[in-house]
């Protein structure tokens, strides 16, 4: 009985957090991106160049407002792919991490 109320306890606490999330999404400022979609749209190799220069895009936009990671006006797909391939040029994609297990069979320590 006592492990009933605390599950009981913990969905109730579960569930008026989720409904606090939904409602401060609503809170959300809304940012008007037709200023960029009327410039030109960013296809694949855009979209690797913005892939590659992720992490650093990263940390400016933390201090810049107009700086954004990912180009809204782009072609889909294409651009999608050439970010995602960028990614994986600069953080090693699945190589690196399998590159990173096999060294670690090698020492005993790991």
């Amino acid at each position: 009985m006592n492990n009933n109320n605390q599950l009981n306890k913990y969905l109730r606490i579960v569930g008026i957090s989720l409904i606090g999330i939904v409602l401060l999404a609503g809170c959300a400022k809304y940012i008007d991106v037709s200023n960029c979609v009327d410039e030109k749209t960013y296809g694949f190799w855009n979209g690797l160049w913005h892939g590659i220069i992720s992490p650093v895009t990263f940390i400016v936009s933390l201090f810049k407002e107009r700086v954004a990671i990912y180009a809204v006006n782009n072609n889909g797909g294409w651009y999608d792919f050439g970010f995602m391939l960028g990614i994986s040029i600069i953080f090693g994609g699945p190589c690196g991490a399998a590159r990173r297990k096999r060294r670690c069979r090698d020492h005993e320590n790991c």
